[in-house]
This record gives C-alpha cells, sequence and structure tokens, in this order.
C-alpha cells in the first residue's frame, strides 16, 4: 500500500473515531475542521472528493475511501477504535479485496442468477432499508421527561410486579419413592436437602461440586398460578399451584407431585415480594419500549406507502394450485 493510501485510511479512521467520540457533543463541537463552503456526508465526515478516492482497483470495479469509510462506520464504535494503525487498516483493505473477489467469480460463474441468491439479496437490501430506518430513531436517553411519565401513568399495571416463588424440586421416576422421600425432606436442612437430590434426583441441577447444597433442584421462580407475569416454562402448572401451597422457606410438599412419568418433591426454596416498580425504576425500560414503538410505526407506515408506490398483483389461483413436494420418507430401518 502507497503511503499516501496509508495516509488517506489514517485521515478517514481519525474523522470516523472523532465522530465517534463526539456523538453526544452539540452540533458544531465536534472537533473536525470543515473548510467554509464545504460540504461532508453525514455518516463519513468526507468530502464528495474524499469519498471518491481510489484505495484499490479489484477487476473492472474500484473500492474507494468512501466505500472503505461506510464499512468501518457499521462497526460498533469501540471495534472501530482498532483501526487505526497502517496495519490494521490494510488488513480491513484486504478482507474488502477479498469480499470483491469472490463476488466477482460468483457472477462469472452465474451465481448470482440463482434464485436463492437472488432471495437472499433482497432479504439483505430489505435490512439495510430497516436499518436505516432505526438510525432514524432517536436515542433512548433523548426521550422527553414528560414522554416517559406520560406512557408510565397510561401503563401502570405494566410496572406492578407479582409475588414470585423460588422452586427446588427433587424428581424421581416412581410414585413410592417420591412419597418416601417426601418425609425424609420434612424439615430437612438447607445441606439434608442438598444431599437427598444428589442421591435421588433425576434431574442434576444445582448438585455440582462447586454448588451451594442448598439450591440443588433450582427450578427459578414463578409466579401464582392464574398470573400471566412470572411465568416460566421449565416449572409445570401442577408444580406452580404446590409451591404457592406452602407456607414458609425451606416447606416442602407432604406428597409428591406427579407430573406425566415423573413425580416432583417440592420445596420453597425462596421469595420475591409483590412491589410496584416506581417511575425511577422503570424509566430505562420505558425509553426502550417507547423507542420500540416509533420504529414499529414507522416499518408500518413505510409498508404503506411501499404499498401505494409498487403495485403489488397476486396470482391467488396459481398460489391455490401449487402444492409442496411432500418430504421424502426416512429409509427402512435395516434388520440387525
Amino acid at each position: 500500500m502507497t503511503a499516501r493510501k496509508s495516509r488517506l485510511l489514517i485521515r478517514c479512521a481519525v474523522l470516523l473515531c472523532c465522530t465517534a467520540a463526539s456523538a453526544c457533543k452539540p452540533s458544531g463541537e465536534t472537533g473536525i475542521e470543515v473548510t467554509p463552503g464545504e460540504t461532508r456526508d453525514p455518516v463519513t465526515h468526507l468530502t464528495a472528493a474524499e469519498a471518491s478516492e481510489v484505495l484499490a482497483r479489484v477487476g473492472s470495479r474500484t473500492i474507494t475511501l468512501g466505500e472503505y469509510a461506510l464499512t468501518l462506520r457499521r462497526m460498533a464504535k469501540f471495534e472501530r477504535l482498532r483501526y487505526q494503525t497502517p496495519d490494521r487498516q490494510k488488513q480491513l483493505l484486504d478482507e474488502m479485496i477479498e469480499l470483491e473477489l469472490l463476488a466477482q467469480e460468483a457472477e462469472r460463474r452465474g451465481l448470482d442468477r440463482e434464485p436463492e441468491v437472488q432471495l437472499r439479496l433482497a432479504q439483505a437490501l430489505r435490512d439495510e432499508v430497516l436499518e436505516d430506518l432505526r438510525r432514524s430513531l432517536p436515542a433512548p436517553e433523548t426521550l422527553s421527561e414528560r414522554e416517559v411519565r406520560e406512557y408510565y401513568e397510561s401503563h401502570k399495571n405494566e410496572f406492578k410486579e407479582p409475588e414470585r416463588r423460588r422452586v427446588l424440586a427433587l424428581v424421581v421416576a416412581t410414585a413410592a419413592l417420591g412419597r418416601k422421600l417426601s418425609g425424609e425432606a420434612q424439615g430437612a436442612s438447607g445441606n439434608a436437602w442438598g444431599e437427598l437430590c444428589k442421591k435421588h434426583s433425576l434431574e442434576r441441577r444445582g448438585t455440582g461440586a462447586e454448588d451451594a447444597l442448598e439450591w440443588a433442584g433450582d427450578f427459578g421462580f414463578v409466579s401464582a398460578p392464574g398470573e400471566p407475569r412470572g411465568q416460566n416454562p421449565e416449572i409445570h402448572p401442577e408444580v406452580r399451584a404446590a409451591v404457592f401451597g406452602l407456607s414458609k422457606l425451606g416447606d416442602v410438599a407432604p406428597a409428591p407431585v406427579q407430573v406425566g412419568s415423573r413425580f416432583y418433591v417440592v420445596r420453597l426454596g425462596g421469595t420475591s415480594p409483590a412491589r410496584d416498580r416506581s417511575l425511577r425504576d422503570a424509566d430505562r425500560t420505558i425509553r426502550v419500549e417507547l423507542v420500540r414503538q416509533k420504529y414499529l410505526e414507522k416499518e408500518r407506515s413505510l409498508e404503506a406507502e411501499l404499498r401505494k408506490k409498487f403495485p403489488i398483483v397476486i396470482d391467488e389461483q396459481a398460489l391455490a394450485a401449487w402444492k409442496p413436494e411432500a418430504p421424502p420418507s426416512p429409509p427402512a430401518p435395516v434388520a440387525p
């Protein structure tokens, strides 16, 4: 790589790093000098002349400083900081050259005309449009306090956290063994409970050498039956009901709970009381949700606009007439 191209790459990396470091400064305080009357791209901070500088020629195509800058700009800002040395900048350019070589070879072989490749290209273009949409959204921290408070006041029920209980369970294969262990576990200390789990349970959760015995058989927290928030897909409804039938920490259900062909000896391992989250506690959650809603609104608006711009005609008869080919039957097992 020539010294001139190396200087161009360094200038590009410095410009982008300045942009990242000054992202939260007011306009006009980026630290990047702009010649009066000279327009710079809002993303790369390069002028049109700088962006058109050719860094490499690959066959009949070129890789410009502008393309290189966009590649850098798409990286996370901390990853971008790694590309300030000439060696790392050359490495990135080499990766772009390799990508272009393979793309040109794919075109030479006609792979770009394959339906599957066309579909992936369309999906990539779709993702770029949506990513551009995301970039137009405000950052969560820039939303007004008023907007956050209004959301909180109109969705207060969402911030009422229900009581949750921690389920510990010893799992066995027979009702008889389940009844026996239920009796032994009544009033057992945490260590004694852990030893029972290590010796008998089919579920080995929390029974490793480094695990605390009192948390053996830990299935996590779950809310009360009928409460949609705080559900836990690993905890069956029967087990969920059993743990909410217990009174105090360390209590064990008087009888094993049958779930399918297994029997659960259920122990109450902990509680998380119900509480109302304050506006302060919910602030970040609300801001992220508001940005998500703005994104969905923009996405719906864009789709509606595009449906008006580009006519859509669906051949319903052709779609109904087509029957997908059934998958082949698995081969018959070979007799021993």
